[in-house]
C-alpha cells in the first residue's frame, strides 16, 4: 500500500464511505504481513516509494504460491523476478492477471499505471547474450512508469555499431550498460555522454571471466567518472536505480511537460 491509497482510504472513512472495521482490516497487514515462512514488507512503499519485489530463484514452489496468494488482492504492483515457466504457472494459479515477460524472467501484475511514461532511460548491451539481464532492467523500469529505449549488441568488437545511436544516448537522463566478457563497453559509453551510467556486469564469458567477476572488476576500475556499478547479473537493481535517477530529472516544471528526454 502506498501513501496515495492510504490517503484515499482515510478520506473515504471521514466521509462515511467505509467503516472503521474496513480501515482496521487494512492496517492489520501493516507494517508487514506474516505468512509464517515469509514476512511481506507491506510498509516498503512508505519508506522507499516502491513495492516489495519477490525473488523466486531458490524458493520452494509452495512458498511462492503462498506469497502470490497473499499478494493477489494488493493494490500495488505485484512483481516476481527470476521466474521460470513452471514457477510462472504456480503464480498464475493465484494471480490470473499476471503477465510473464519470458526474456526478462519476470512475472508482473501492473496495478499502478502512469498516464504518461517518463522518457529518459536507455538500456544498452554489448552482446545478445547480455539481453536476458538487460531485459530485466528494462522491464522493471517500464513497470515503474518509464519509457525505455533498447540498443542491443553494440559491443566493442564492433564499436561502429554504437555510433548511430549517440544522439539517443546523449539525450538520455541515465544509461544502463550491460556487458559480460571484459566489460569494456561501459567505459566507452560513459566516455561519450554526460549522463550517469549504470554498469551491469554479466556472467557471460569464457573461463577467465570467472562468471562475471572480471567484468565487475573492470567496471569498478573504469577510468571515466560518473559510473555506478551494480552486482553481477543484477538487472533488477539497475532498473530500479535508473527509475530513481530518471524520476529526479522529472521533478519540477522544467521537465514536466517536455517532449524531449531531458
Amino acid at each position: 500500500m502506498d501513501k496515495r491509497v492510504l490517503e484515499e482510504l482515510l478520506e473515504d472513512f471521514s466521509e462515511g464511505k467505509v467503516s472503521k472495521e474496513d480501515v482496521l482490516k487494512v492496517f492489520e497487514s501493516l507494517p508487514y504481513m506474516d505468512l509464517g515462512f515469509a514476512r511481506l514488507d507491506t510498509h516498503r512503499p512508505f519508506r522507499r516509494g516502491l513495492d516489495e519485489v519477490v525473488f523466486c530463484k531458490g524458493k520452494a514452489k509452495e512458498h511462492v504460491k503462498g506469497i502470490a496468494k497473499a499478494l493477489s488482492t494488493s493494490t500495488g504492483n505485484v512483481v516476481f523476478t527470476h521466474v521460470n515457466e513452471d514457477m510462472f504457472r504456480v503464480i498464475q494459479d493465484e494471480i490470473p492477471d499476471i503477465v510473464y515477460y519470458k526474456e526478462a524472467l519476470i512475472a508482473a501484475s501492473v496495478r499502478r499505471n502512469v498516464d504518461k511514461p517518463r522518457k529518459g532511460i536507455t538500456v544498452v548491451t554489448a552482446g545478445t547474450s547480455d539481453i536476458r539481464v538487460a531485459e530485466e532492467a528494462a522491464v522493471i523500469a517500464e513497470i515503474l512508469g518509464n519509457e525505455v529505449v533498447r540498443i542491443y549488441d553494440v559491443g566493442v568488437a564492433g564499436i561502429h555499431r554504437l555510433f548511430p545511436h549517440l544522439d539517443t544516448l546523449r539525450n538520455s537522463n541515465v544509461v544502463v550498460t550491460v556487458a559480460g566478457m571484459e566489460g569494456a563497453l561501459v567505459t566507452v559509453v560513459a566516455g561519450l555522454i554526460s549522463s550517469p551510467v549504470i554498469a551491469v556486469p554479466t556472467s557471460v564469458g569464457y573461463g577467465a571471466n570467472f562468471n562475471g567477476l572480471s567484468s565487475l572488476l573492470a567496471m569498478l576500475n573504469a577510468c571515466v567518472p560518473g559510473i555506478g556499478v551494480v552486482n553481477i547479473d543484477n538487472g533488477f537493481g539497475a532498473g530500479v536505480l535508473a527509475h530513481m535517477i530518471n524520476s529526479l530529472a522529472y521533478r519540477g516544471d522544467r521537465n514536466k511537460d517536455s517532449d524531449t528526454n531531458r
